[in-house]
């Protein structure tokens, strides 16, 4: 098998459905297959699967012990040369697949390779490629400051404003898609199940640079990223704080306590101006009939104040308890 592609589903039926209805409407031209792990989200997807693509590989987790856990189980099952993990919430445009797959084939200092990641509207998602986390970028980690200086090496992101469609060296790629060498996947121990989400992307492309191998991004290779703005909503505080939660536990896994103890509090200090930002910008924000956005952000950072000083402990008890060893799961072909 040429490419083994691992998708973790997790209360995602009707994002999974179009998803695969896109990969298989335009197959990469090689031998592929594909696994999909259900994270204990029971939503349904196994019959769907059953009746609209039964070629597909169905396992079942019994518990949600995180999404570097589920991917890890995918990997177990497969037998692809080369393994690509995709997000459920994506959909694949024109031979994306292959461009990633012909590229990653014909570099051999490349440990993995990402593409260029497109919001539901076709707009670019920044995010598709990163830096490794600082105290810095993490402090200045503005919307507004990106868009006013986006080739700024602080961000990490200036190829994705080259008109250059052979690969380039990156720091960080996402794991919305990112494409592996099953060899290179094997030498680094898989994804770490240190982080229950959020993360395991950093610490992989982490480990795959530590041994010697390149983490490439390409431009020419396209794929829509539904669910690149959801952290951004006003109901995914969980996913706010869980966020911060796991650059901390990766600050702290390859920079020491003190690392991960500066980044927390340098959050608290910029979550309070923010807040005071927000207080200021408030009567304003009420003539233009935006108050229901700016409170949003409040809470938002809030949530980030309360976590930095160490009250939304859930995060770190969740994090903690991802890390598991496999358990029971069920495949289905």
């Amino acid at each position: 098998m040429d490419i083994s592609i691992i998708i973790v589903n997790w209360n995602s039926l009707h994002h999974l459905r179009k998803c695969l209805t896109s990969m298989y409407s335009q197959p990469p031209d090689v031998e592929f297959e594909v696994i999909v792990v259900d994270n204990a989200s029971y939503d349904g997807c196994d019959e769907m699967l059953k009746k609209g693509f039964p070629r597909v590989i169905f396992i079942q987790s019994k518990k949600n012990h995180g999404f570097a856990y589920a991917n890890n189980l995918g990997f177990q099952h497969s037998t692809g040369k080369t393994l690509l993990f995709l997000n459920p919430d994506t959909e694949i445009i024109s031979n994306a697949v292959k461009i990633m797959y012909t590229n990653l084939q014909t570099m051999p200092d490349a440990g993995a390779i990402g593409c260029r990641l497109l919001n539901t509207d076709l707009s670019l998602q920044t995010s598709c490629i990163q830096p490794y986390p600082t105290v810095l970028n993490q402090a200045f980690d503005i919307d507004y400051l990106k868009f006013l200086f986006p080739t700024l090496k602080l961000w990490g992101m200036k190829p994705l404003f080259r008109s250059n469609d052979k690969p380039q060296e990156v720091e960080v790629i996402s794991g919305a898609c990112i494409m592996v060498k099953r060899s290179v996947f094997e030498e680094v121990n898989q994804f770490s199940t240190d982080y229950f989400m959020y993360s395991e992307d950093l610490d992989l492309c982490y480990k795959i640079n530590q041994t010697g191998y390149k983490t490439y991004y390409v431009n020419s290779s396209q794929i829509i990223h539904h669910g690149g703005k959801s952290t951004k909503s006003k109901q995914n505080y969980f996913g706010i704080v869980l966020m911060r939660e796991s650059v901390s536990k990766f600050m702290e896994k390859y920079r020491g306590k003190k690392s991960a103890y500066f980044y927390k509090s340098v959050m608290t200090f910029v979550s309070i101006c923010r807040m005071m930002l927000i207080i200021i910008l408030m009567p304003s924000a009420i003539i233009l009939r935006k108050q229901d956005t700016i409170l949003v952000a409040f809470t938002k950072w809030k949530k980030i104040f309360r976590w930095s000083i160490g009250y939304e402990k859930w995060a770190k008890e969740l994090t903690s308890n991802s890390q598991v060893s496999h358990g029971p799961s069920k495949s289905i072909n």
